[in-house]
């Protein structure tokens, strides 16, 4: 069974973080709106009784942006990290909507459901690297029913485009409103091009045509933060 891991979120997402994740990105609330926004347009299709998968759920952010919306969803999120669960569950039972949700702790090769009406992965991607990407997108593709719809918003830039020099500037607007300091902002794109798996919008495009998602669909873009759907063909 497929996993990626090749950026331990589940380290990186300690207890302290985990907590102050939702806080540290409230700066960010404008584009996090926008994106939910826009998802929900391109998941009104779906049936009254969907059934969605949200990798990566993090704080459960993208659930409670669609539960109470659709009161016949149910969703099952998936996050290598527990400390992130552990802050997701709280808050989607203090929403009303734990009832329809189940947290898997792992990887989206841990989840034995298949037949989703949707796959929702939102700001997971980059933390996988290129080489694995592969097979993270084949285990969502896999994980879908005929004419399901997968969503995904990631970091994503040619790093060596002549643009990328003004597109890291813009970014590290964004950070500052996340806080960071001049020796984290100085150590950013070497984050990107290192740490994160970030991949140039055309090669993700790419990976998703290679994993069975014959028509990329950009939807979303702030900044380097970038969002596609398809459909899995029926």
């Amino acid at each position: 069974m497929t996993k990626h891991a090749s950026f331990s979120t589940s380290g990186f997402f300690n207890r302290e973080m985990a907590e102050a994740y939702d806080q540290r990105n409230s700066g960010l609330q404008p584009i996090a709106d926008s994106l939910h926004f826009l998802m929900g347009l391109v998941l009104d299709r779906l049936p009254e009784q969907a059934r969605i998968l949200c990798v990566g759920v993090g704080t459960g952010a993208e659930i409670l942006a669609l539960a109470n919306d659709h009161p016949g969803w149910t969703f099952t999120g998936v996050d290598p990290s527990a400390e992130m669960l552990e802050v997701g569950r709280r808050r989607l039972k203090d929403a009303g909507v734990l009832d329809r949700c189940r947290l898997v702790q792992g990887y989206v090769g841990d989840v034995t459901d298949t037949d989703f009406d949707a796959a929702v992965s939102l700001l997971d991607a980059h933390f996988i690297k290129a080489d694995e990407r592969p097979a993270f997108y084949r285990a969502i593709y896999d994980r879908l029913k005929p004419g399901g719809c997968f969503i995904s918003a990631e970091i994503s830039a040619a790093l060596d485009a002549p643009e990328f020099p003004l597109m890291l500037d813009n970014w590290k607007q964004v950070q500052r409103l996340m806080g960071a300091s001049n020796e984290s902002l100085a150590k950013l794109e070497g984050m990107l091009r290192t740490t994160l798996g970030v991949v140039s919008p055309a090669d993700t495009e790419a990976l998703w045509r290679d994993a069975g998602f014959p028509l990329p669909v950009p939807f979303f873009q702030a900044f380097m933060v970038r969002g596609w759907h398809a459909l899995k063909p029926i």
